[in-house]
């Protein structure tokens, strides 16, 4: 199934449009990379997808087991490498403790949340670190 029709737009700069709802998002090479660095770089969105993929299925992981899930933040970083140039490493801090769960449940979301299918898919590729605070 197709679900993205992405565009050139020139300069470095891409277009991504969801086909199901139309929302559409720009890419920019970033600084470093020959680009202006104006919008999120393709491998900003490999990084930032990892905290919203985890916090997707801590949604649903809650959801499923009666858990009360109203505050979720993620801070990420994202390290290059070079020589290929790919992402290295990839760190995500979540900030989870407004939720007030008993470290109990707080370790069976940090093990739904590391299984996530992002995760998955980068594990063997990128160094992943994940906080939850």
């Amino acid at each position: 199934m197709i679900i993205s029709e992405v565009s050139y737009l020139g300069n470095l700069r891409t277009e991504a449009k969801h086909l199901k709802s139309n929302d559409t998002i720009i890419t920019d090479a970033p600084v470093d990379n020959n680009g202006k660095g104006q919008a999120f770089s393709p491998t900003d969105l490999v990084a930032t997808s990892l905290a919203s993929c985890a916090m997707t299925i801590i949604g649903i992981y809650c959801e499923k087991n009666d858990i009360k899930f109203e505050h979720c933040d993620a801070k990420v970083e994202k390290l290059m490498g070079n020589n290929p140039r790919k992402i290295e490493q990839i760190n995500v801090t979540f900030y989870v403790s407004k939720n007030e769960w008993d470290s109990d449940t707080l370790n069976k979301i940090i093990k739904e949340a590391k299984a996530c299918p992002v995760s998955i898919t980068l594990e063997n590729q990128v160094q992943i670190d994940y906080k939850f605070l």
